[in-house]
């Protein structure tokens, strides 16, 4: 049985190996121990038993606007509905925040699309993404993400 549960740093660990592969690929950013750490309390993981099967996070980047990143799961579960129960998870936390928008910045716009999510241009994206995160990737500045925004 999977359940949705917020990580504590000793998880921290697991959820580098876990997405690691995805990483090393340049399909999600790499994040440090430290910068998991300093952000901790905006993921969720799901855990199937004591094992971690997946995770992402709720970035808040301003009052009105949050964003779905690192979104991993065990690629032996892709498509079992863990990915969607956690990034419904993160939209009802966002309500309870009262942000009224997330976007997320994917290669998998049919998963998005399906949880309400609608294509936006790039350029709609706050600049501290680009700068903070996006310059990071091995892909920058040539980006092939489709960015999609839900509003809630």
């Amino acid at each position: 049985m999977i359940t949705l549960v917020k990580p504590k740093p000793k998880d921290i660990k697991n959820m580098q190996e876990l997405v690691a592969p995805e990483v090393a690929s340049g399909v999600i950013l790499p994040r440090s121990d430290d910068e998991i750490s300093t952000n901790i309390r905006s993921y969720i993981i799901a855990k199937d038993g004591d094992k971690i099967v997946g995770f992402c996070a709720l970035h808040i980047h301003a009052p009105d606007l949050a964003e779905i990143r690192s979104l991993i799961v065990d690629k032996n579960l892709r498509g079992s509905g863990i990915g969607s129960m956690m990034v419904n998870a993160l939209l009802k936390e966002a309500k309870e925040y009262e942000i009224s928008r997330v976007f997320t910045l994917t290669y998998q716009r049919r998963f998005f699309e399906k949880l309400g999510f609608k294509e936006i241009p790039k350029s709609e994206l706050p600049a501290q993404k680009i700068w903070a995160d996006c310059i990071k990737c091995k892909h920058f500045p040539v980006c092939d993400e489709i960015a999609l925004i839900h509003n809630l």
